[in-house]
């Protein structure tokens, strides 16, 4: 596999067979990213908004949402061999596409930001307690980002190598500490629990994962076959990301306490949580900074691929800088409900509205306006907010799944009356 510099990682055009790997890689890619610290947050905060009576529910529904849209979003960028900022050129055309993929830009980029604050508090945590040092959080921010600058850089083949070789052994840290945290007899601590209904659950698992699954094609355009991408959701959205919440949920009930990191060194998971936190913030935020990557060099394909990586690694990590975790759960949940809608269009549009248009091995410049894409996908937020604000009722009582459908029903609908062109 080539380097983003030599083949600007196939930002602009298909990715040809020769450059294609088998389905257990890119699904290893998929997996590693939910053994990542937001991850576990997301599984503890959930379940302890929704209770333990419906935290598995919560954590499921929000799963099965997922995985459908990961496994469409997948197919289609096997299929087509384009990257998620390709197809959105094709859905909402240039103009449409600049809007679309600049807000992805800014959402990605704000996830590393999430990502390099929760690596340096949890660096910090666990070196206090372990070594009795605190590093300058500076400095640890600094040397991570050039890590995950680095492996973006080199592109794809990097990530990919560090998730094969990484996911056992997350998956062994996992499991030891679920197996742990069931052994405790009670909880030092009554666990708290908010005022958040099912529907609101799911959304912010959604919401947790959703940026993933639109952006899917940037990996699974890198498989042989369509039928990887069923595999590749699945393990991720079914398998992985479910495991590590409902052990993220199930050790907060245990124990009494939300922070993951006390959780960690509570069961004496010391080297595991080292591992865990590192790797997992390596790999994920490397994914963030990639797809950001992709997004802003198909929107503007004269930018040099490899300035615009060091470019968002500085305000990546100037977003980390900034603490922005304080309102977790709500930035999940505002995220599922704008973001969805996009997967919406680009679905009907592929699969129903215009599948000729998708055939080609390159995306020509130019391509129209596409009003009517652009329309659903702010009638389908906008509905889902209102929704959630109270002001209309929910259809399906979730905010993330009502901005899909109705996205999904309004594009629909035009391309049955022919408006879509």
């Amino acid at each position: 596999m080539s380097s983003l510099p030599e083949h600007d990682e196939f930002s602009t055009h298909a990715v040809p067979t020769d450059a294609r790997v088998a389905s257990f890689r890119v699904a290893a890619v998929a997996s590693m990213v939910s053994f990542s610290l937001p991850t576990f947050i997301a599984g503890i905060e959930v379940s302890s908004g929704v209770g333990p009576d419906l935290a598995s529910a919560a954590i499921l529904g929000g799963a099965l949402v997922i995985f459908l849209i990961g496994w469409l979003m997948g197919s289609i960028g096997a299929r087509t061999g384009f990257n998620s900022y390709l197809l959105v050129r094709l859905a909402f055309g240039d103009a449409g596409a600049r809007i679309v993929n600049l807000a992805f830009s800014i959402s990605l980029l704000g996830w590393f930001g999430i990502n390099l604050n929760l690596f340096g508090l949890a660096i910090a945590g666990l070196s206090e307690e372990l070594f009795g040092v605190i590093p300058p959080e500076l400095l640890v921010t600094i040397v991570a980002s050039l890590l995950i600058t680095v492996t973006t850089i080199i592109g794809f083949r990097a990530i990919n190598l560090i998730s094969t070789l990484m996911i056992p052994v997350l998956a062994f840290v996992a499991l030891a500490l679920l197996v742990t945290a069931t052994s405790q007899t009670a909880p030092v601590v009554a666990a708290s629990q908010g005022e958040m209904s099912l529907g609101d659950g799911i959304s912010a698992i959604v919401g947790s994962i959703v940026i993933g699954s639109i952006i899917m094609p940037d990996i699974t355009r890198f498989l042989r076959t369509s039928g990887g991408a069923l595999l590749t959701s699945g393990t991720s959205y079914m398998i992985a990301q479910p495991f590590v919440m409902w052990v993220a949920a199930s050790a907060a009930m245990v124990l009494g306490t939300e922070d993951i990191i006390s959780i960690m060194l509570t069961l004496g998971l010391g080297l595991g949580a080292f591992i865990i936190i590192i790797a997992g913030s390596w790999v994920l935020n490397a994914l963030n900074l990639y797809s950001a990557v992709l997004g802003v060099t198909a929107s503007f394909p004269t930018l040099s691929a490899r300035n615009v990586t060091i470019v968002l690694g500085v305000i990546g990590v100037t977003a980390g800088l900034m603490n922005i975790l304080d309102s977790f759960v709500t930035f999940l949940f505002y995220l599922s409900v704008v973001f969805i809608p996009v997967a919406g269009v680009i679905i009907v549009d592929h699969f129903i509205a215009r599948p000729g248009a998708y055939r080609a091995t390159e995306v020509a410049d130019n391509q129209p306006l596409n009003r009517w894409g652009l329309l659903a996908w702010f009638m389908g937020a906008a509905i889902a907010l209102a929704a959630s604000e109270g002001f209309i009722g929910s259809v399906t009582s979730v905010a993330a799944l009502d901005a899909m459908l109705t996205a999904a029903l309004l594009y629909g609908i035009a391309a049955r009356l022919g408006w879509v062109r």
